[in-house]
């Protein structure tokens, strides 16, 4: 009898085994996120920072841990922007060479081209200040840089003027602050207000000053783009040259008003529309010139 009862005994703490397995094993696959059929699988890493750099031939301090930080932040929105980062690397082949000529001419270093891609991602935007063009100038500020802003012109859609009259801003601020990154802090800052901020906090150096978000992030944003662009395929962009866009091929013609564009365009075997994309500074389907004044038109070949 006694041998009965210890193999009864058994059998049911092993059947009280059995019934904790089958229920651990349906709480587990039922606690456990499954995949669903057809979801992309992918692997997200962080993004290569870089052990050292430079901007306009300045240090950027790496080795503080705030400024390692902000870069890692821009750096890593923009790798994985995928869409609008593609667009700038395409638009940069058209617009790029222009832009590396005009600082170059104007004794501003290359660096600063990364600004246009910050400010406008490369294309005619107009913010919700008002701002326009590559370079988002106010129409003020566009007036006191020599850009003329009017009813049939917008000299800020211009590539090569609008990055005249901001070379020159930049050679303006680097002379008052004596820095190529608190003059490009200033750019979305202000002059006034990046001068306000050092005086008040007694600091020179832009990477020691505190500054509104905006500000806070927007050299660190240049930068990531200049990583970016200068190695793609470290961040795992790669490009034909054929999936790139293209300047567009143009002469030049000088003129002091256009009655009708559309007219304009057919003389030299093109239509409204070539004639429009390749000059987007003209504002109406006519050109009426100020007095004296000569403009240069864009003809594509």
């Amino acid at each position: 009898m006694r041998n009965i009862l210890s193999s009864l005994g058994l059998l049911c703490l092993l059947f009280a085994i059995y019934i904790t397995f089958v229920n651990g094993s349906k709480n587990t696959k039922r606690n456990t996120i499954q995949p669903a059929p057809g979801s992309v699988q992918q692997t997200i890493t962080q993004v290569p920072l870089p052990v050292s750099m430079t901007f306009a031939g300045e240090t950027v301090p790496l080795h503080i841990r705030d400024v390692r930080e902000r870069l890692d932040r821009e750096l890593t929105s923009i790798t994985f922007r995928h869409s609008h980062t593609i667009r700038i690397m395409k638009l940069a082949e058209r617009t790029l060479p222009t832009i590396e000529r005009v600082l170059a001419e104007n004794g501003v270093h290359d660096d600063f081209k990364y600004v246009a891609l910050a400010e406008s991602s490369l294309e005619n935007l107009t913010s919700p200040k008002h701002a326009k063009g590559y370079w988002q100038f106010l129409s003020s500020t566009a007036k006191s840089y020599g850009l003329e802003v009017s009813d049939d012109v917008e000299e800020r859609y211009h590539l090569e003027k609008s990055t005249k009259a901001a070379a020159k801003y930049f050679k303006d601020a680097y002379k008052k602050f004596n820095s190529w990154t608190m003059a490009t802090a200033s750019y979305n800052r202000g002059m006034a207000g990046i001068n306000r901020d050092r005086t008040n906090q007694k600091k020179t150096d832009y990477y020691d000053l505190y500054l509104n978000s905006e500000t806070y992030r927007y050299v660190f944003r240049i930068l990531a783009y200049k990583q970016l662009m200068t190695n793609p395929n470290s961040y795992g962009y790669y490009f034909n040259k054929e999936d790139l866009y293209p300047e567009v091929p143009h002469t030049k013609v000088e003129v002091k008003s256009i009655p009708n564009i559309a007219d304009f365009a057919a003389k030299y075997g093109k239509n409204y529309k070539e004639i429009k994309l390749l000059n987007p500074w003209l504002k109406k389907a006519y050109l009426k010139a100020k007095s004296g004044k000569t403009y240069t038109i864009k003809v594509p070949l």
